[in-house]
């Protein structure tokens, strides 16, 4: 028996004592404390498995909630993942084991060190580090903290393992809104912004109590476990919350896409920002002009029904293989965290990156608004999108035409009150964005067609109608 070993029961056995203080979010209990022996010289103070075919990592003697939750992860099974997998190869068993990647240890160790099969799976250790140290003397201070801080090259984080032909996440992350919307850090500490632009005030807002390695220096931009629980639970994909719930409060994406749907009086800036979810969903958006033939909340189109079941996920996260038409071989998979409905895509379908080319089912891949048989096909999803995005514009178009005719005393952002004309030029505002017409096209006509008349008859203003203003849509109901 190795000194760490011996050590390790006496530290077990305290260790549920003291480290509950350091612990955020979780319950540390006491499990059947055992040795777990000598270690590698060459581990690097890596911990691995107390007990490798039953899957007890020494952590998880200790923190049992944790456990718990990593057994029904991928990282639980990625060793025998890859042996499964039919291409497995040296070269990819650094990613499916507990080593130097993912965490903050610069050397060779775990298992790249030793090919001990203590260190198989991505344990605890492959996104926190070593642990030895910390299980030898278990103290609140010397926890070894997860990175949650994800960039393209970085020597730490999820992006070690996430990147490349097979798995380019951090890649297509980096390019997303979500990874260059980091752009803007001041709005990562801006009251009102913060919750939605800064990764650590999310999880704060989202009342999620973790810790981090950069805790505290407001760092982190949306990165991947802001969404994504490292340690797993209920939902799919280790999210953190669902993507099926019709609730924009629950439901992940739209716990931030939900900002300003509606106008608000006591706002100086009354554009609509961030209104994607209430919008596909139906609810609590737009302005309601006087005698708007449906309630609120009621016109919903396909894409906030059980028929999309991952709502914006569902189109947004576009998932698929690119292989060589000759040979059939895999050339590249697209995981989707662009988070571009619609990607542009080269000639040989492999995403750019990019979001000016041609809205067409050749520039375009529109996989995600085929699947399952919603548009029938790749070219019917793209002639179905320009025809509700044509006649929208044409809507926002008429608005603001008649608008331009309306006294200028109707618009004041700071008398405390909320005009029909002040009304109408939000939901024209909120129809000139090209996704409003693809989030629901049937309440986004019905808001604009009202507005229309309701500023005609409110200030007796007409102008040369080039567009038919009656609905085409025939939105249903809830």
């Amino acid at each position: 028996m190795g000194i760490q070993g011996s050590r390790a029961l006496l530290t077990l056995l305290v260790f549920s004592l003291v480290a509950a203080s350091g612990c955020v979010d979780e319950t540390v209990v006491l499990r059947d404390p055992v040795l777990f022996g000598a270690l590698p010289a060459e581990a690097g103070g890596f911990i691995g498995y107390t007990d490798a075919e039953a899957k007890l990592t020494v952590c998880g003697n200790c923190h049992v909630e944790k456990q718990g939750d990593w057994l029904a992860t991928g990282h639980a099974k990625a060793w025998k993942g890859l042996q499964d997998s039919g291409h497995a190869s040296e070269s990819c068993e650094s990613c499916h084991a507990t080593d130097e990647l993912g965490n903050a240890a610069t050397e060779v160790a775990g298992y790249s060190a030793t090919h001990d099969p203590r260190y198989q799976d991505v344990q605890c250790e492959a996104c926190h580090g070593a642990g030895l140290t910390h299980v030898s003397d278990p103290k609140s201070t010397n926890h070894p903290l997860a990175p949650m801080q994800v960039a393209l090259g970085s020597t730490t984080g999820c992006g070690e393992c996430h990147q490349g032909t097979h798995t380019p996440f951090v890649e297509q992350w980096s390019a997303s809104r979500h990874g260059y919307g980091a752009h803007a850090p001041q709005y990562r500490t801006l009251n009102g912004c913060k919750q939605c632009h800064g990764g650590e005030a999310a999880l704060q807002a989202w009342g999620i109590q973790t810790e981090f390695a950069e805790q505290g220096t407001n760092s982190l931009g949306i990165t991947c476990a802001v969404c994504h629980d490292p340690h797993g639970g209920p939902n799919e994909g280790q999210l953190r919350f669902p993507l099926d719930a019709l609730d924009v409060d629950q439901n992940l994406c739209m716990k931030c896409h939900q900002y300003r749907a509606v106008p608000d009086v006591a706002l100086p800036n009354r554009e609509p920002h961030s209104p994607q979810g209430p919008l596909v969903l139906g609810v609590d958006v737009g302005w309601i002009p006087p005698g708007f033939p449906y309630e609120r909340g009621t016109v919903v189109g396909t894409h906030g029904t059980a028929k999309n079941v991952k709502l914006c996920a569902g189109c947004h996260v576009n998932a698929f293989e690119v292989s060589d038409p000759q040979t059939g071989g895999h050339v590249f998979t697209s995981t989707g965290h662009s988070f571009q409905a619609i990607p542009c895509v080269d000639a040989d379908g492999i995403p750019t990156g990019s979001d000016d080319c041609a809205k067409t089912a050749s520039a375009r891949n529109f996989d995600s608004c085929a699947a399952g048989g919603c548009h029938g096909s790749p070219a019917a999803a793209a002639t179905a999108m320009g025809q509700a995005q044509a006649r929208i514009a044409g809507l926002v178009s008429e608005l603001n035409a008649v608008l331009d005719k309306v006294p200028a005393a109707e618009f004041d952002n700071l008398d405390n009150r909320f005009t029909s004309a002040e009304g109408a030029k939000f939901n024209a505002a909120l129809g000139a964005n090209p996704s409003s017409a693809v989030h629901n096209p049937l309440l986004m006509e019905a808001l604009l067609i009202a507005s229309i008349d309701e500023v005609k008859a409110r200030y007796g203003v007409s102008a040369a109608s080039a567009i038919a203003l009656t609905p085409t849509f025939s939105p249903p109901t809830r």
